[in-house]
């Protein structure tokens, strides 16, 4: 779809991202309000401010557009064929204690499809994008494809709760089995920008328990996955959001079928 200016949802996506890591830039080292949610997670200012920047350009661009953000929740019908999903700063505690490992997300699913996608860095300026097809990295105005890569073998591993798959999967346990250790090098890194980095080829695989069904934090990612290529999976094998959940997104079929088969272990040895 392309507005009046012709500017296609990708692009939309793209230039919102830019614009919300635009704000988690100036912001960063500030003293920052926080704003406290359940379970101890809290929002800072930033997060905020970069939603509601965010927001403002998708709605001047798509105003008949049903949006959900991780801070003002969901706005426009529950049943709306479109809806942008938003994370204006993914990995809210490492910008707070100054680590610059964040990431801005946005995502239009139409229907059930991800049809745009965009993950932005706001400290290196790179804003990773698909339109549900192919998938590239701007910097400085010019894009590049992106090529997944088994290569580092590092593998980021998501230790964040929660955990609706234990104990038949715990994310700690993968990275204590021997055949990890052997094959893989952990990371984690606290920011679903390591999932655009699979797509990349700066990361062999992805892994996380969860529910992502419409997550505002990887959808985007795994749009940029699929589109690069990469093998991505829930926890079981099958296609993501549905069966068991949680996320295998791996550059290659080996190093995905080597991670599935650990995940599985895990869940026969408590059977």
């Amino acid at each position: 779809m392309t507005s009046a200016s012709t500017e296609s949802d990708a692009q939309l996506a793209l230039r919102a991202a830019q614009a919300g890591a635009a704000v988690v830039r100036d912001m960063y080292g500030a003293s920052l309000h926080r704003v406290e949610k359940t379970g101890g997670d809290f929002a800072t200012a930033a997060d905020l401010a970069a939603e509601e920047t965010v927001l403002d350009v998708l709605r001047k661009a798509r105003p008949a557009d049903a949006v959900t953000g991780e801070e003002s929740g969901r706005t426009g019908a529950d049943g709306a064929e479109r809806r942008w999903l938003v994370d204006p700063l993914c990995g809210t505690l490492n910008y707070a204690v100054q680590n610059m490992l964040v990431a801005v997300n946005v995502a239009l699913r139409v229907g059930s499809a991800t049809t745009a996608g965009a993950s932005a860095d706001p400290f290196s300026g790179e804003v990773f994008w698909t339109d549900g097809t192919r998938a590239r990295v701007r910097k400085d105005g010019a894009d590049q494809e992106l090529s997944p890569s088994p290569a580092s073998c590092l593998v980021d591993v998501n230790l964040d709760p929660k955990f609706p798959n234990a104990p038949a999967f715990r994310a700690v346990e993968l990275l204590a089995a021997p055949e990890f250790a052997e094959r893989f090098r952990p990371r984690v890194v606290s920011t679903t920008l390591a999932v655009a980095w699979v797509a990349a080829g700066r990361r062999a695989a992805y892994v996380t328990d969860g529910d992502l069904r419409d997550s505002v934090h990887f959808t985007a990612g795994i749009a940029l996955c699929e589109a690069a290529g990469c093998v991505v999976t829930d926890l079981h094998g099958r296609p993501p959001y549905t069966g068991a959940g949680g996320l295998i997104a791996a550059a290659d079929r080996q190093t995905h079928d080597a991670l599935l088969g650990m995940v599985m272990n895990q869940a026969r040895a408590v059977r």
